[in-house]
């Protein structure tokens, strides 16, 4: 029984990491009703990013997580302003076209500068300790990323309620016609939301790379995990995120535990299972960006 409670418990963790996975794939679709296929390639650019910063430096990772954030906020707001807002308008398929050229462009320059190995950021003592918890033991560090998780969701909800900005953006988000009418530019709107997606995907990448190994052509798996998380939370819901998360967690935790070779299969069965029964998600949004 503490077997598989102890399995539970790292499905939970986990859940955590795939949460933040999700979280700025969340915000994006939210605020423009748009799918990022470049998302999971743009986590382990910022894994590559602070594994360069660790290298050059030796100092830790938690070190630069800020500066990778801020830098990778930049790379959105650009991103937006200079190349996705050509598409705005022009239906749904330019922006995911646009996206899926992004993340071919973005695995192959991965690729030609780190070569296909396999990379991990080292962060030295706190990647094997843990904590006894009766019976139980939790890890230091997948117990870290999840309350990281919990404290930028935190964050995001009180930034969407209790600033202009996250009114604007829940006003863009319903009715970006009718924002204008008040002076509102949705198109700043959203290349500050798409910074702060960028920001998000950021701050997972650290916390991945020193979590697991990556590779360049690890993007579509960390895009997949996202998806599935959202769709089972609810789509544009935040929390919804880390409810999903939790669920894939647990179920790779699951599939492991009977089987290595199960791990995937289980977190994909489980997606399918929730949106069999409720295929608009465990806690879709009413409405906005969260």
């Amino acid at each position: 029984m503490s077997e598989f409670l102890q399995i539970l418990l790292s499905g939970v963790l986990l859940g955590g990491l795939l949460a933040l996975y999700a979280t700025g794939l969340s915000l994006v679709f939210g605020v423009m009703r748009i799918v990022n296929l470049a998302h999971g390639d743009l986590i382990v650019l910022a894994a590559y990013l602070i594994l360069l910063l660790v290298e050059a430096t030796g100092a830790g990772p938690g070190w630069w997580l800020l500066p990778v954030a801020v830098l990778m906020f930049a790379l959105g707001w650009l991103y937006q302003r200079f190349v996705l807002e050509r598409t705005l308008g022009l239906g749904l398929m330019p922006p995911l076209v646009v996206g899926f050229g992004l993340s071919i462009v973005l695995q192959n320059a991965l690729l030609e500068l780190f070569s296909a190995d396999t990379r991990r950021v080292p962060a030295g003592g706190i990647e094997t300790a843990s904590l006894a918890l009766g019976p139980l033991t939790v890890g230091v560090y997948p117990l870290l990323v999840f309350l990281a998780a919990v404290v930028l969701l935190v964050s995001l909800e009180l930034v969407f309620a209790r600033t202009d900005f996250g009114r604007r953006l829940r006003a863009t988000a319903d009715d970006p016609v009718t924002v204008r009418l008040v002076g509102v530019s949705p198109r700043s709107v959203y290349a500050l939301a798409m910074g702060l997606s960028f920001a998000v995907c950021g701050v997972a990448g650290v916390l991945m790379g020193v979590w697991t190994n990556f590779a360049p052509s690890d993007g579509p798996i960390r895009l997949l995990w996202a998806f599935e998380a959202v769709i089972i939370g609810g789509l544009g819901s935040l929390w919804g995120t880390l409810v999903g998360g939790m669920v894939l967690g647990v179920a790779i935790s699951v599939g492991g535990w009977i089987d290595p070779g199960l791990q995937m299969l289980f977190g994909h069965l489980a997606f399918v299972a929730v949106l069999a029964v409720r295929p608009q998600g465990l806690f879709p949004a009413r409405g906005g960006a969260a």
